[in-house]
């Protein structure tokens, strides 16, 4: 294993084996954790991993902290996720985020994630948008966003089609859009229905000079596929590194 594996493990096992405890009942809404030092003995792992699992519970809306008590489970754990349909842009901040700026808008094959998510052929070629979200205090986010293929997106949402053709396939040279607000504003008469799952990893070297980090920075990952009745049109991944403007996860009911 390299040693950028050994670096990821901790923060990411530590980060899903809190999570897992929190959602089912070993530290339940309310409670408290341990102090560092013995929730670190308890786990068996050091403080400096435990520290940066923590702080992404936090920022994930598991865990509070409250001077003086230390950190608390919240009163209603979110499910990992969020079911929102809102561009990231908005969500983060409360809805006066970042601005979008524009690192790639090309066309591309099927990968992994997207023949998973958007069932794409092997033949399909797919628009891909890479942004990075960031404003005033720096890089807030690094988005990954693709669309179905054209065949796909013209028999089931023209509207979204013809908005991605109107884009282009170049950066825009004025003020940038993510690929969810466009789909969003093509959308004011299409049902859409979305499902997102959040982790933690590490962002890496490519990722971490393109927000600016170091390579080992731990980060909450999101994935998100958006819908039109059981036909995925879009994929994202969306990676905010720690200390990024909080991101509420919501629940639908």
């Amino acid at each position: 294993m390299t040693a950028s594996g050994h670096r990821r493990r901790p923060v990411v096992a530590l980060y899903e084996r809190i999570a897992d405890a929190v959602h089912d009942g070993t530290y339940p809404p309310g409670s408290t954790l341990p102090s560092e030092p013995k929730l670190a003995a308890e786990l068996g792992v050091s403080r400096p991993a435990l520290r940066e699992a923590l702080l992404l519970l936090q920022e994930d809306g598991l865990l509070t902290v409250r001077r003086g008590v230390g950190r608390t489970v919240n009163a209603r754990p979110p499910r990992r996720g969020f079911e929102q349909v809102q561009p990231l842009e908005e969500l983060i901040g409360g809805g006066t985020g970042p601005r979008v700026r524009a690192l790639l808008r090309t066309v591309e094959e099927p990968t992994d994630f997207t023949t998973q998510h958007l069932l794409a052929p092997a033949r399909a070629e797919l628009r891909f948008w890479e942004s990075v979200l960031g404003g005033e205090a720096g890089p807030a986010a690094l988005c990954h966003e693709w669309a179905a293929d054209d065949e796909v997106l013209d028999r089931v949402h023209p509207a979204f089609a013809a908005a991605l053709r109107e884009c282009g396939s170049a950066p825009a040279a004025g003020p940038a859009v993510s690929m969810l607000s466009v789909l969003l504003g093509a959308s004011r008469e299409v049902a859409l229905h979305a499902h997102s799952g959040i982790t933690a990893t590490l962002l890496g070297r490519r990722r971490g000079e393109q927000l600016g980090r170091p390579a080992d920075t731990a980060a909450v990952l999101v994935t998100q596929v958006v819908r039109v009745g059981d036909t995925p049109v879009l994929a994202a991944k969306h990676m905010l590194p720690t200390g990024a403007p909080a991101l509420p996860v919501l629940q639908s009911h």
